[in-house]
């Protein structure tokens, strides 16, 4: 079977079918795109007739609002790996006539849109009476296609009807619709949404589709960033603004191009909804309905007259877990990062392929010398830099004379050892003292860490893991092949601090403070963990995080044995 990377779907069916037919033709559809799938609503579309097919205008009707949700309902259940994007060029506002589709019968064809990939392959559910009809139904799809898309009239085709027998066979105890004009959607000029948008996914789909649906001439969308990113789960892993503000243009300017979009930061929860006189409406969720209402109250403060809420419903997630919400989330995506890789490690020749180095950090508190442990009962050999920090400091080793030299002998406690207390105090608060003591300890630590690894590789190991609180700070990425970073919010950390070390909340709060910021390091991991859940849940992500090393170690070994031969 061919596959594509795109493709656009032309659903023909009548809109009271359509129901039944989403998720077989999805799934179908999946069997032959493997990125890409744009979805082009023709209800009553004519491809068997022999003419050339006229475009079909759809207005925009309640049961339409209720096709696209159900339709990303149905695409994140049986092809969650697609990006499905239904286009609403053909949808008229001022559409006059019944049954839910309108062909006008001397309307040209609009020019062709472009669309931001470009389509291989055009698949259609329209039903062929008899066999034989195939060839001229494909000649006259791919035509069609062209017309209303750039893309080349010449694309294969595909007909997905022999997958929709059994569903043909209940279509046929619908009843059709009465001929009467559908019950439309209120319509308005200027609409607007606010969001995070992190990871574009089908519940943020249906909410645009469903806006740019009631939007006539404007379409305003507030992206969260800064302040308002604040309290989200796993932060840290919420795409730039910048790229959320790319791909939510492209997203638009597919479904629907004769908009006039406008995307702005929100770092605040009202941002310009509350003083923007030409908004009308506001597309809102169960859940952010308040937000909506709060919107209005600020804009009548402001002696403008309050926006429409219309309400859409949440996609419910039927695969969320027991950490997940039950709906079709951000956080929820970004939770399943976790253990995965999000960056792809660096295929360098140094360090040695084997053993295999994973480089751990993370912050205090954050639980990565428990993740450590699990990695060590998976198999994994173990080195703890903080006692090998430890080691350092002894008499008889080189950091030892150095420290003494450069701090002075007072350090020295009655058994001749470095008094590390006593030592913290001179450079705490002192960066350039703090760099003198890090640029004599580290660079010890390190050859430590090295040997420790030879050791491991001599005796056959498969996998090391350097515990190392300081593991970026010293630069050690050299030594390792991964860098897998434990976070967790800081108002957690500091709570596990000062239980943990008995500290006040204030000292935990310096503490992490003089460390990097969970940001900062996880722009440098190529896996994230976090144990802010219970031991079990943190433990599933350590075990798919080690099933999923294993087979990344395979695969490079594959691929330096077969380099090695070439």
């Amino acid at each position: 079977m061919s596959m594509f990377s795109t493709g656009i779907l032309v659903l023909t069916s009548p809109l009271h079918t359509l129901p039944l037919r989403i998720a077989p033709v999805l799934s179908s559809a999946a069997q032959h795109i493997e990125r890409t799938l744009y979805v082009h609503l023709h209800p009553g579309l004519n491809l068997g007739g022999g003419s050339q097919p006229r475009p079909v205008f759809v207005p925009p009707a309640v049961d339409l609002s209720s096709l696209i949700s159900r339709l990303y309902s149905n695409a994140a259940d049986v092809c969650g790996h697609l990006d499905i994007r239904v286009l609403l060029s053909n949808v008229c506002a001022h559409s006059a006539g019944g049954g839910g589709s309108l062909a006008v019968p001397n309307s040209p064809f609009p020019t062709p849109q472009p669309l931001s990939h470009s389509p291989e392959v055009v698949l259609t559910d329209f039903p062929l009476q008899d066999p034989g009809q195939s060839h001229q139904v494909t000649q006259c799809l791919q035509r069609y296609a062209g017309h209303c898309y750039a893309c080349s009239p010449s694309l294969p085709s595909v007909l997905l009807h022999p997958q929709l027998v059994k569903v043909q066979e209940k279509e046929e105890e619908l009843k059709e619709p009465e001929e009467e004009r559908p019950e439309q959607m209120e319509t308005y000029s200027d609409v607007v949404v606010g969001g995070t948008f992190d990871r574009l996914h089908g519940a943020h789909k249906t909410l645009l589709n469903i806006s740019c649906l009631l939007a006539n001439r404007r379409f305003l969308i507030g992206v969260c960033d800064k302040a308002m990113l604040k309290r989200k789960v796993l932060k840290e892993l919420i795409e730039p603004y910048s790229l959320r503000v790319q791909r939510l243009q492209e997203f638009l300017q597919d479904i629907k191009p004769s908009l006039q979009m406008e995307i702005v930061p929100l770092d605040d929860p009202f941002g310009v909804s509350v003083v923007d006189p030409l908004l009308q409406c506001i597309v809102v969720s169960e859940e952010t309905r308040k937000g909506g209402e709060a919107v209005n109250k600020k804009r009548i403060e402001n002696g403008l007259p309050p926006l429409v809420l219309h309400e859409i419903q949440l996609l419910k997630d039927a695969h969320h877990t027991e950490t997940e919400e039950e709906k079709i989330s951000s956080s929820s995506l970004r939770s399943r990062l976790l253990g995965t890789i999000i960056a792809p490690p660096k295929d360098t020749p140094h360090p040695p392929l084997l053993p295999y180095v994973i480089g751990l950090t993370g912050g205090s508190g954050s639980g990565k010398s428990s993740i450590a442990k699990q990695l060590e009962a998976l198999g994994a050999v173990r080195i703890d830099c903080d006692k090998l920090g430890h080691e350092v400091y002894q008499p008889g080793q080189a950091a030892y004379h150095r420290v003494l030299e450069e701090f002075g002998s007072d350090l020295l406690s009655e058994d001749k050892t470095i008094n590390r207390r006593a030592l913290g105090k001179k450079v705490f608060g002192n960066k350039e003292r703090l760099k003198a003591l890090t640029d004599i300890v580290w660079p010890e630590i390190a050859h430590l860490v090295k040997t420790r690894i030879g050791q491991a590789g001599e005796e056959g190991k498969q996998v090391c893991v350097v515990d190392a609180a300081v593991l970026l700070e010293a630069g050690w990425m050299d030594m390792v092949h991964e860098v897998w970073v434990t976070i967790i919010p800081d108002e957690e950390a500091v709570t596990r601090i000062t239980e943990r070390d008995g500290v006040s909340p204030e000292d935990a709060l310096r503490r992490l403070q003089s460390q990097w910021p969970n940001s900062r390091q996880v722009e440098h991991a190529n896996v994230v963990l976090s144990t802010l859940w219970e031991p079990k849940v943190t433990h599933k992500q350590v075990l798919k995080a080690w099933n999923l090393l294993q087979r990344r170690i395979q695969e490079r070994r594959e691929q330096r044995q077969y380099d090695a031969r070439s």
